[in-house]
């Protein structure tokens, strides 16, 4: 089979000034694709700015025959995204492609940690992949061609001990993902997300070196690159990390029908079981099949 190009095909990676994004940024450059590399510049915990980053992946970019420029805009301001869509289409007139992978971390256990932290990563991940594809969406509504990559993690899908803020954002993006995948789907727009493992700057202090020598981020661009394609997929929740790759779903059980006559709690406690059996459980493509679900149990399906 062909390889896969993306000539034509301009790209706006977020927080691709270092890490996850830089790589992307590459690897989307050295097959093609135009890049806008975005990146404020600040500290893991969102504090600080500057385009230095940013300048610096362009300047690699370039030194491999690529063409790319830089954006120090921050994904949770208004005007600082517009001015970066508008960077792009002034330079190349379209946009094809938007990874959403900007980030920051402020990790306390929930009773320690303080409401601002909270609302902090929660709006730069959540609203910060928001804000970009909202941005993007009409243009590439209007060429009838898009390719969003958003960002989850194992913490959202799964919880993690300290993570409540960056948990909740994860599957935040999921949800959004999830609609956006039906509203894209007549104008050839896929939506999916990757969840990476990777030795980060949000990472090497969280494993040995070792370890994090495996974990490198390039181990993960080639799923995320693939999610950036024509060919594909959409509503995929892509798991990568050390060459391994894998799919995660929401899963709803079959469940049991209780009925509507005398229905109690104790009945939910004795059902249990039955409830809970994972025979038959399945994901569902929208949110309306799960209620088609309950009506074919209601009429004995």
């Amino acid at each position: 089979m062909a390889d896969i190009r993306f000539d034509g095909k301009v790209a706006i990676v977020t927080g691709s000034g270092g890490g996850l994004g830089r790589q992307h940024a590459l690897e989307l450059a050295r097959r093609g694709a135009k890049v806008v590399v975005n990146d404020l510049g600040g500290s893991m915990d969102g504090s600080g700015g500057g385009s230095d980053a940013a300048n610096a992946v362009v300047a690699e970019i370039k030194a491999l025959g690529g063409e790319a420029i830089a954006n120090g805009s921050s994904v949770t301001d208004d005007a600082g995204v517009a001015l970066m869509v508008k960077h792009a289409m002034d330079a190349w007139g379209r946009i094809d492609i938007l990874v959403a992978n900007a980030g920051v971390l402020r990790d306390k256990t929930f009773s320690k940690m303080e409401i601002a932290d909270f609302e902090f990563v929660l709006g730069v991940h959540l609203m910060g992949t928001v804000k970009p594809a909202k941005a993007v969406w009409e243009i590439m509504r209007e060429q009838n061609y898009g390719r969003i990559v958003c960002t989850t993690s194992s913490s959202g899908l799964y919880g993690n001990f300290g993570q409540s803020n960056y948990g909740a954002a994860k599957l935040g993006i999921i949800g959004f993902m999830n609609t956006l995948k039906l509203e894209g789907q007549k104008n050839n727009i896929h939506v999916n997300a990757i969840a990476p493992v990777a030795a980060t700057r949000m990472t090497e202090n969280l494993m040995p070196p070792a370890i994090l020598e495996k974990l490198k981020p390039e181990y993960v661009t080639p799923g995320v690159v693939f999610l950036c394609s024509e060919e594909a997929p959409t509503g995929c929740i892509l798991t990568a990390g050390a060459g391994v790759f894998a799919l995660a779903h929401i899963v709803e059980t079959e469940g049991v029908y209780l009925g509507d006559g005398g229905l109690s709690v104790e009945e939910v406690r004795d059902n249990w079981a039955k409830i809970t059996d994972p025979t038959g459980q399945q994901p569902y493509n929208a949110g309306g099949e799960q209620s088609g679900k309950v009506f074919r149990k209601m009429q004995g399906g």
